[in-house]
């Protein structure tokens, strides 16, 4: 039994940080947690993002957000009971345990059922702007030919990974910002056998990373998503709006744990210059800005009208009054980047 989890396995003394690369490395969302041959629990990657939404820092050990209370399924219930706890709790795995809490088994959602049935979510059908104007000057000379959205990864283009993903969870309204080379986006995406309902809007000049929203004014009336044209981000972005929801921002920005490795002691010092602290080549964590975001409607109108205007701008408006910007992370290698050459390539691989 152990085998079929042997890569998804994890201490409890280690690190959230630890816990997410892991996760990244096994490519997987559930870890295994054991003291020694003892089983504890399971850790998720949506237990950690709710931890660095509570603000506790990655540092701090898995067992400080381990939930001992999770539903798992026992030996002696039937089948049909445990798969019926699968599809309710949406669960990718299903740990098995005896009467003595001991892990005897692990169920895995694709082993069970059809390859074609995914855990059910209800589908959210919000409004998604693809901001798709840009020159993509980083990824010269294949931008001087064809427009960055339509750069294929696999068998498709990086544009349909985007549509099709927002189309997965509901989103069926596209409106495009387009510029540099749109009459070719246009005459693809018309070519293709599945049609998506996409409304276009061109800036006239470069209006920065989100002034071009401001041509939608009156025709957006819920919150929506914003995506760049060059990420794709694994996550269901359900999640990130309900999020958004509950936690009553104006805007909500999709973030991913990135962490640095500094190959040096790294000093602190204070007053008179005298060291407080060292720190033996330590790890550096932040949270980066990925590109997607949700927006309420309202926002809109605090984007001025032909005015070149980036969304930093507006997180700025917003700081101002007042409002509420969340952040929602996901692990470093959930977010793909296809801004420059060695970023691309290695998403390439991936797809």
């Amino acid at each position: 039994m152990i085998d079929k989890i042997i890569t998804r396995i994890i201490s409890p003394l280690a690190s959230l940080l630890d816990a997410m690369k892991l996760m990244d490395k096994s490519k997987v969302k559930t870890l295994f947690v054991f003291s020694g041959e003892h089983f504890e629990s399971i850790v998720t990657i949506g237990d950690i993002q709710r931890a660095i939404i509570n603000n506790i820092s990655l540092s701090e050990p898995v067992i400080r957000i381990l939930n001992k209370n999770k539903i798992f399924g026992y030996e002696k219930e039937s089948e049909a009971d445990i798969r019926g706890k699968m599809r309710k709790m949406r669960a990718e795995v299903m740990p098995i345990l005896d009467e003595e809490g001991n892990l005897v088994d692990v169920w895995f959602w694709n082993d069970l059922f059809k390859e074609s049935e995914s855990p059910h979510r209800k589908d959210i059908n919000l409004p998604v702007v693809i901001m798709a104007g840009g020159k993509g000057t980083r990824l010269k000379p294949i931008t001087n030919v064809i427009p960055k959205p339509l750069i294929p990864i696999g068998d498709k283009t990086i544009l349909e990974e985007i549509l099709d993903q927002f189309k997965s969870i509901g989103c069926r309204k596209f409106y495009m910002s387009v510029n540099y080379k749109s009459d070719m986006i246009r005459f693809y995406l018309d070519q293709l056998d599945h049609k998506y309902d996409i409304e276009f809007f061109e800036e006239s000049k470069p209006l920065g990373t989100i002034g071009s929203v401001s041509l939608l004014k009156d025709k957006i009336r819920t919150p929506f998503f914003v995506s760049n044209c060059d990420i794709v981000i694994d996550q269901d972005f359900r999640d990130v709006y309900a999020y958004h929801l509950e936690n009553k921002n104006d805007i909500t920005m999709v973030t991913a744990v990135k962490s640095f490795h500094i190959p040096y002691g790294v000093i602190e010092t204070g007053s008179d210059g005298l060291m407080t602290r060292l720190k033996e080549k330590p790890d550096v964590t932040y949270q980066i800005n990925t590109g997607v975001y949700i927006l309420n409607a309202n926002l809109i109108n605090e984007i001025p009208d032909n005015q070149f205007f980036h969304i930093t701008d507006l997180m700025e408006v917003i700081k101002v009054r007042g409002g509420r910007i969340g952040c929602f992370p996901v692990s470093e290698n959930s977010w793909r980047d296809m801004g420059e050459w060695p970023e691309y390539l290695k998403m390439i691989k991936v797809f």
